[in-house]
């Protein structure tokens, strides 16, 4: 797979929505809500074009019923795919444009780490463009090499997700 950071696009927030539309459908009664996460959901922030959903759940046991409707709208069901609690969806083979992370909705840890680092992006602009181009660079640096890229990555965003949660954790004024 070809890494490429393209500036932000507002197409972005319409292929999420159009997207969550389908995705709510099938998982219906289950779904307590739904977000758009990663960089694709910060305005201004470049990023691989690949749309990142989170939906919540009830019952997470209750979500490998429904592979066969994931498939049937071009998703790949991986399972927990290295995150115990978490059942991931990719949708695009090759050329990914949707990736989906479900979780429970008592997984508070990970439903709340994703949210604030979308929110901590969204309030502070200067790191957002810090991620941008931090993420821009890396993708030159190993255009066909996802493991260089995510690592070379690393080191900021478990300090961004460490700022972030503290962040939100703080007393609102």
């Amino acid at each position: 797979m070809k890494i490429v950071v393209t500036p932000y696009s507002p197409a972005w927030d319409a292929a999420y929505k159009a997207e969550a539309e389908k995705i709510k459908n099938i998982l219906g009664e289950e779904c307590t809500a739904i977000h758009h996460i990663g960089s694709t959901a910060v305005p201004g922030l470049a990023a691989k074009p690949i749309i990142d959903i989170m939906p919540v759940v009830r019952d997470i046991s209750k979500v490998d019923a429904l592979n066969p409707s994931f498939e049937k709208i071009g998703y790949e069901c991986m399972g927990e795919f290295g995150i115990p609690g978490r059942r991931y969806f990719r949708k695009g083979g090759e050329s990914r444009t949707h990736q989906v992370h479900i979780f429970e909705a008592g997984n508070t840890r990970d439903i709340q780490r994703h949210l604030a680092v979308r929110e901590y992006l969204r309030k502070h602009p200067d790191t957002a463009r810090q991620y941008g181009e931090l993420k821009t660079l890396f993708a030159q640096k190993f255009p066909s090499d996802i493991e260089g890229y995510c690592n070379g990555k690393d080191a900021f965003m478990k300090e961004l997700e460490k700022l972030a949660l503290q962040w939100a954790d703080r007393p609102s004024p």
